[in-house]
């Protein structure tokens, strides 16, 4: 009887064996119908669909199936830039950014290096947050935006790229004078000048320049420096004749100044108003 056993489960051995075989070769022929290999034309163009009907997430492996099957084409490498693109379009910026990098180092003097030294520049611009944050990336995007400035400084790109960092460098000057905003309202003084004035020195062109003069006026009051509120009052008004922080700053000083009075043009090469210091 044992041996009777022993032969049934043998048997059953070799059948559970030969069923798995037959499955497993079952699974590799389904595998080989599922993949085809299909012409790199077609492959970019319904990728080209997906990304025109905002099918984003789908796009982008559109486009990643076209370097997959067809890798050394021209189509891989338009392929590579346009996934960057559709991941900048669904919001995955550090996606983006990683394709963005990998185009670039693959293929520096392509011709649309340019556009993707932007993107990717865009990539941080698009996440800048609101003053009362860290504005780490918007010091990343000022940089990115720059370099594409510096590297294609007669592109269409480059022209775009000078605006928004002008508007991140008056966004940096806002995150400036927030802080120094909380810290009046501490009535810590000395750290409310020091922001103000980091404003007035760094960020002349931005246009939070008049507002921060005059908060340096209120500290100055406060901390009763008569002598650097009128001086800074008068700049104020040299500069900003018609601002309505200059009304407000001439009412703080009392009306002391001249009306008239006129001020020289520093000849200092160190800032428009580094002078006053």
């Amino acid at each position: 009887m044992p041996s009777l056993h022993r032969a049934r489960a043998v048997c059953l051995a070799v059948a559970v064996v030969a069923s798995l075989s037959f499955l497993g070769g079952c699974g590799d022929d389904a595998n080989k119908d599922t993949y085809k290999e299909r012409p790199v034309e077609i492959l970019y163009n319904e990728a080209i669909d997906l990304l025109n009907q905002e099918e984003y997430t789908l796009a982008a492996k559109a486009f990643d199936e076209v370097e997959r099957q067809h890798p050394y084409s021209v189509w891989a490498t338009k392929a590579q830039l346009m996934a960057a693109y559709a991941q900048y379009q669904r919001n995955k910026f550090d996606e983006a950014v990683i394709a963005l990098d990998r185009f670039i180092q693959l293929h520096p003097s392509h011709k649309d290096v340019a556009y993707a030294y932007y993107l990717k520049a865009l990539c941080y611009y698009e996440q800048i947050a609101d003053v009362t944050r860290d504005q780490k990336m918007t010091d990343q995007a000022m940089k990115a935006l720059q370099e594409v400035v510096d590297r294609f400084p007669n592109s269409k790109f480059a022209r775009d790229a000078k605006l928004k960092i002008d508007l991140a460098r008056d966004h940096m000057a806002g995150k400036e004078m927030a802080v120094g905003r909380y810290y009046l309202r501490q009535k810590q003084y000395l750290a409310a000048i020091n922001r103000f004035r980091v404003v007035v020195d760094n960020y002349q062109t931005t246009t939070h320049v008049p507002e921060a003069m005059h908060r340096l006026i209120e500290c100055y009051e406060a901390l009763g420096l008569k002598d650097e509120a009128k001086r800074t009052a008068a700049v104020l008004g040299f500069n900003y004749p018609g601002n309505e922080w200059y009304s407000d700053s001439y009412g703080l000083v009392k009306g002391d100044l001249p009306k008239d009075q006129q001020l020289e043009e520093p000849k200092s090469s160190s800032g428009w108003f580094s002078w006053l210091w």
